[in-house]
């Protein structure tokens, strides 16, 4: 199982602006060894702008390089997002030791 939209994009300004939808679903974030984080949101662009920004978070610090989505409805997001993490077990999401209601 991964994510049903595809491969992995470039985690830049401009290739979120560019390939991640103004929609309901998950996503994820990954570095060249891991990944990083699976979240939930209304918005997967603007919630993935939102992640640019970071400067000092554990996510920040981890550096990602790609990200990953696939759109799905509110209600199924958060039990996408908890098979995804079970299934990559990214690293944020076993740190902060939470899988659901992180996403906007």
């Amino acid at each position: 199982m991964s994510f049903a939209e595809g491969s992995a994009r470039s985690f830049t300004v401009e290739s979120v602006r560019k390939n991640a939808p103004e929609v309901s679903g998950v996503y994820g974030l990954s570095n060249a060894r891991e990944w990083i984080f699976v979240g939930e949101t209304n918005n997967i662009q603007a919630r993935l702008m939102e992640h640019l920004k970071e400067t000092d978070t554990e996510l920040a610090n981890r550096r990602p390089t790609g990200f990953a989505f696939e759109r799905c409805s509110p209600v199924e997001r958060i039990h996408r997002q908890n098979a995804l993490v079970q299934r990559f077990e990214p690293f944020c999401n076993r740190r902060m030791g939470y899988t659901t209601n992180y996403g906007r």
